[in-house]
């Protein structure tokens, strides 16, 4: 021990230090807590224990009482540190105000309280269908979606644009994929959805959409709904969670069909979409249909096997 060398052994300073291959200061620090030590604190070498480096007063630092009444006024105001350093209350840059903040573990804005999700769903088939479109770019051969290789990448030709109507009750869907979503596009694509729920028994009463200039500026589809009796309703802006039953329906088909499989092209894609609507509405179960399939559903509803 370098104590020992110096107290018992009769060394210097310097000798003990370079027995230890220490500095000399550090000799001086440890025989001066010997010396000073208890006899009991040097027979246990408590003396010699290692100290934390930190200062016994910092006369500069927050006081508990005011750190945590920045914190509290942090937590229900949600102001930066700037605003608060501002409060007549806080007499500390805004520097420090963020150090408290963030030894506080409240240097983030709380987070703002999302509004109750409101479930429904309509009785019968009809009363209610959902609509929307999804875009999907072309390619002419797979990319790291479905390979995993970011290495390789494909060319894309384009986007094409999945159109899909589904009916609230039953999950029942039908959707077409096409070049563009013009006005002209989404009038005659909902024609032919209206005749696909018909063709099951279903008689279309109200249409819901988002805010999409095709769907709120479009004659023809103004028209159209009007010949068939048919409601127009509108989702609040940027509000997709009104229209939640189709933004669901299309979470499952971009990953059970657009992403599921590696195709060659894009145009293979497209061709596999009946295939895979047939799987959807005739085989494909829902839990919130209590494990039924959307067709199912509409025939123990509307009485019709067809």
């Amino acid at each position: 021990m370098v104590v020992r060398r110096v107290v018992q052994e009769g060394d210097t300073f310097a000798q003990a230090a370079a027995w230890a291959k220490v500095s000399k200061s550090t000799v001086w620090e440890w025989v001066g807590r010997w010396r000073e030590a208890t006899a009991a604190e040097q027979a246990s070498l408590a003396c010699l224990a290692e100290r934390s480096s930190r200062p016994q007063h910092s006369p500069a630092q927050v006081p508990v009482e005011e750190a945590a009444r920045i914190c509290e006024l942090r937590e229900s105001t949600g102001w930066s540190p700037r605003r608060l350093a501002d409060e007549p209350t806080i007499t500390r840059p805004h520097s420090t105000v963020h150090q408290v903040l963030r030894r506080g573990g409240c240097s983030r804005r709380p987070a703002l309280e999302r509004p109750a999700i409101v479930r429904y769903q309509w009785p019968c088939p009809g009363q209610l269908l959902h609509m929307d479109v999804k875009k999907f770019g072309k390619f002419t051969e797979p990319g790291h979606k479905v390979t995993g290789d970011r290495t390789r990448r494909s060319r894309r030709v384009g986007w094409e644009y999945c159109h899909s109507i589904v009916d609230d009750c039953s999950r029942l869907a039908y959707s077409e994929l096409h070049d563009d979503e013009r006005a002209d596009t989404v009038t005659a694509f909902t024609e032919r959805a209206l005749d696909f729920f018909l063709n099951h028994g279903v008689v279309a009463e109200r249409l819901m959409t988002d805010n999409a200039f095709a769907y709120v500026n479009s004659r023809s589809l103004r028209e159209l709904l009007d010949r068939r009796s048919i409601g127009h309703l509108r989702t609040r802006p940027y509000t997709p969670r009104t229209n939640g039953k189709v933004e669901r329906y299309q979470q499952t088909l971009q990953r059970e069909w657009a992403y599921a499989l590696e195709y060659a092209s894009s145009d293979a894609r497209r061709a596999s979409l009946p295939h895979w609507m047939r799987h959807y509405n005739e085989r494909r179960t829902h839990s919130a249909l209590g494990d039924r399939t959307p067709l199912t559903r509409v025939r123990e509803v509307t009485g019709l096997n067809s």
